[in-house]
């Protein structure tokens, strides 16, 4: 019998975000620490099958409502049908034959859910990976974003940019173009310009994630795009920064400047807290982390954290301040 095995990467935003939704730049990195991992297999039907993650039965009314606050209301089934049709659809607007072969799909993850670090589009991006090596159908490695995030805006209803699904896509530190003038069609998709660079050249990181509150990232994002398109003003300048950032930030890495890049870490919360309400319990995470003597931004829509922290007695005192108000923190490995 065909197995396929396929896995996504957590990922965290560096620097840029949320301008990848706005004509922005960001810089992105895969956090192998979390992983989706996507089984595929022939079957004699077509199956979608549940995974604990996808929890419907509880011990008592307030379980069920505290996996509501952390988890939200859907799973990765939802996501994984949502693929299949678009990678059909795809398909058949590009004219590549499949076979009537049917197939089971199952899918676990570890990533932290509802905290921003990209644990929705790893699982998309894992089964397109399955369904391209089943069906033996080659999509270009810079449309397979493209079509991950048409799963999500398209069929789910969901908003979201194309980082997320860049950066597991290719995996490592990847800068990301998403400026109008950088945009160009292909294979009737919309793409940036994507470039990876060497994380051998990044600081020592942190990311840190609260185990005990969550928001879904359509939640964080609900008006931000209705601002946008309305042309707020403090929103349309505040997207151009954001970029801006991303361009010093690339020029700092490459040259190794790691103080320079902590300032504009910090410069990119302290924007994007000037434009959106966020959560008071995530506000806490990076003014922790900056007490603590680290520099500290949103690494998604919210939930979770990342920064520089360089010397042993900073981490120390960075992982007792965050501990102590229910965030987890790691060493993210990254290659």
């Amino acid at each position: 019998m065909l197995i396929i095995r396929k896995k996504a990467y957590a990922r965290a935003g560096l620097i840029g975000n949320p301008s990848d939704g706005y004509h922005g730049k960001t810089l992105a990195l895969a956090v192998r620490d979390f992983r989706a991992e996507v089984s595929l297999y022939e079957w004699d039907q077509v199956e979608v099958v549940f995974s604990q993650n996808d929890q419907t039965r509880f011990d008592s009314v307030d379980e069920l409502v505290r996996d509501v606050r952390l988890h939200g209301y859907y799973g990765g089934i939802r996501l994984i049908k949502a693929t299949i049709k678009k990678f059909v659809d795809y398909c058949r607007r590009r004219d590549l034959p499949l076979h009537s072969q049917n197939f089971s799909v199952r899918y676990e993850s570890d990533i932290p859910r509802c905290v921003g670090l990209a644990g929705s589009s790893a699982i998309i991006v894992a089964t397109l990976r399955c369904l391209m090596e089943f069906y033996g159908i080659e999509i270009p490695k810079d449309v397979q974003p493209s079509l991950a995030l048409s799963v999500e805006t398209e069929e789910l209803g969901i908003t979201a940019g194309l980082q997320d699904r860049v950066v597991q896509v290719y995996e490592g530190l990847v800068y990301m173009d998403f400026a109008k003038e950088r945009m160009r069609d292909h294979a009737g998709l919309q793409c940036g310009v994507y470039e990876p660079m060497e994380t051998a050249q990044l600081p020592p990181l942190f990311i840190a994630y609260r185990t005990d509150a969550s928001e879904p990232t359509e939640v964080i994002h609900s008006n931000l795009r209705a601002r946008f398109e309305s042309g707020e003003p403090a929103v349309v300048e505040a997207m151009g920064r954001f970029a801006e950032l991303t361009v010093d930030a690339r020029t700092a890495i490459d040259h190794g400047d790691w103080d320079r890049l902590g300032q504009l870490i910090d410069a990119n919360f302290d924007l994007r807290r000037s434009i959106c309400r966020l959560p008071a319990e995530q506000i806490e995470m990076v003014e922790c982390a900056r007490a603590a003597g680290a520099t500290a931004k949103f690494a998604g829509s919210g939930g979770a954290i990342i920064g520089t922290c360089g010397d042993e007695p900073t981490l120390k005192q960075l992982r007792a301040k965050l501990s102590g108000i229910g965030c987890r923190m790691i060493r993210p490995v990254v290659d």
